[in-house]
């Protein structure tokens, strides 16, 4: 017993010296920062999209020319939704395409867009069925060309008078097809 003893109070010290050489040489610890957990309402500034599906939209003008614009396709509920708001620029030849199930009367506000736009609205057999040229941003008033289209197309405003596409022009998508439409 003597011997344990013995070893114990040998060991204590190093035992206990140990732990606090230990404990000197750890940093301070920072608590973790809090989750936050991700945002949901598509509308709001900081809602992070998912990427959206590329592809192309060729316009023919009045005068035969063909236009060709690159595209973000918006195929579903949420991304039809959230179409170019929080954007600050569009570049020319860039826009985005929203693609509905089924053509009838289709209306569009500009809740939370910051920059003007042409919206080019589209029939389900590929002619523009009317343009809104130059709508005005972060607005709720809602814009309509008086027709059913199936498909709606956003570039940069100025850009349908620009390239003299006009209300019968034919369109053509490419790389569409096989992008599911989302009711």
């Amino acid at each position: 017993m003597k011997t344990t003893r013995r070893l114990a109070v040998l060991l204590l010290p190093l035992l206990l010296g140990g732990c606090q050489q230990e404990a000197q040489g750890r940093q301070p610890s920072t608590p973790p920062a809090p989750v936050r957990p991700p945002v949901t309402d598509v509308t709001a500034k900081d809602y992070v999209s998912p990427p959206l599906p590329r592809a192309h939209v060729r316009l023919k003008d009045a005068f035969g020319g063909v236009h060709r614009v690159e595209v973000e396709v918006a195929a579903t509920p949420d991304s039809r939704q959230r179409g170019l708001m929080w954007r600050t620029e569009l570049a020319e030849g860039k826009g985005m395409l929203f693609l509905f199930p089924t053509q009838e009367m289709q209306g569009f506000w500009m809740r939370n867009t910051l920059i003007s736009l042409d919206i080019i609205f589209i029939t389900s057999d590929l002619h523009i069925a009317g343009v809104v040229s130059r709508a005005v941003p972060k607005t709720l008033d809602s814009r309509s060309v008086g027709a059913p289209s199936q498909y709606v197309l956003e570039v940069p405003a100025g850009w349908a008078e620009k390239m003299g596409v006009r209300k019968g022009s034919p369109v053509e998508f490419e790389g569409v097809s096989n992008i599911r439409i989302v009711p």
